[in-house]
Order: structure tokens, then C-alpha cells, then sequence
């Protein structure tokens, strides 16, 4: 039997992200866990937000995936503020999905795993935001070396899952 893990990722990619995709979408079945998202394998039936709870009620893990979804080569950067900054280079944004999903599975405790793309941040994109380490999507021709790096950090991950999946997984936050 499968385990389920809920994966945060829009519906709607390019060829590149499709195949960065696929890789990740491979290592999940390599570990017999069953990947859940909205809009690929689960379709909202009530409000999406809501939908998004109730399949991560039934998964044991998370991923998040920060694919860059829109870009900006010009605006201002807290507009009013004392922060206030012009952009005058090229800014990715993910959807902001995965940051809703990443906090309704965050506060359900369950063992996050997050890739994003080059020059993709803020939010759960962000280095410290949360207690989980943050890596580079991978790439559409992942070298040898990069394929092997992956598979440690799933394999790592996994195990939290498994535990969680079993009952045995203690969240970050509930030792401190």
C-alpha cells in the first residue's frame, strides 16, 4: 500500500517544469508514496481551501513545489513604506498556493519537503521561515551527482513520513 503525501504545484506548467516534475513525481513512486494534488489527482469538490484540508487530513507528508508562475521586470517593492525599493530586474513568483498549502500542512504538523525554482522566494520560499530546509528544484537534466544529492533528501524526508504515517513522528515544533 501506498502512503499518500499531499504535493503543492500548480496545474499549468512549461516543458521544463513538466520534466523537473516528472523527476520529483519518480522518486516519490521509487518510495511507494502516493503523490495528492489538487487540480492532478483530486478535484475540488466544495472551495478549493477547503479541499485542500481535507485531502491533507488523509496524506502523511507534504511537498511544496515553488515553480515560477509569474515574472516581473519592473514595479516597486513596499510601496509606501520605509522599505520601499524599485525593481529594475527580473523577479519569479510561484503560485500562491504553495504557500496557503504549505501552511495548512505546516500547522497540521505533517514533514514538509520544499523545492523551488531559481530566484523563486519569499513566504515558505524563504531561507528560516520554517524549520525545514529548502532545496533547488531539480533540473530538466539533473547531472549524476545532482540525481544521487536527490534521492538523499527524499530518502531523508521519507522517514519522517513513514514515521508520521505509523504514529510515531513527533513535529519539530511539539520538542521545543
Amino acid at each position: 500500500m501506498k502512503i499518500p503525501v499531499f504535493v503543492s504545484c500548480p496545474s499549468q506548467l512549461n516543458d521544463e517544469q513538466k520534466i523537473s516534475l516528472e523527476i520529483i513525481w519518480s522518486q516519490l513512486e521509487q518510495l511507494n508514496l502516493e503523490p495528492r494534488t489538487l487540480g492532478r489527482t483530486d478535484y475540488p469538490v466544495k472551495h478549493p481551501l477547503y479541499e485542500v484540508l481535507v485531502v491533507a487530513c488523509h496524506c502523511a507528508g507534504g511537498v511544496i513545489l515553488g515553480f515560477g508562475q509569474f515574472e516581473a521586470r519592473s514595479g516597486t517593492w513596499k510601496k509606501g513604506s520605509q522599505s520601499e525599493r524599485e525593481i529594475d530586474e527580473l523577479m519569479c513568483f510561484p503560485t500562491p498556493w504553495n504557500n496557503l498549502e504549505a501552511g495548512i500542512l505546516y500547522a497540521s504538523g505533517l514533514p514538509l519537503l520544499i523545492f523551488r525554482e531559481k530566484g523563486i522566494e519569499g513566504g515558505v520560499f524563504d531561507p528560516g521561515v520554517t524549520d525545514v530546509y529548502i532545496h533547488d528544484m531539480p533540473t530538466a537534466k539533473p547531472s549524476k551527482e545532482e540525481m544521487e544529492e536527490l534521492k538523499e533528501i527524499m530518502l531523508a524526508w521519507q522517514t519522517d513520513v513513514r514515521m508520521n504515517y505509523y504514529g510515531k513522528y513527533r513535529h519539530p515544533r511539539s520538542l521545543s
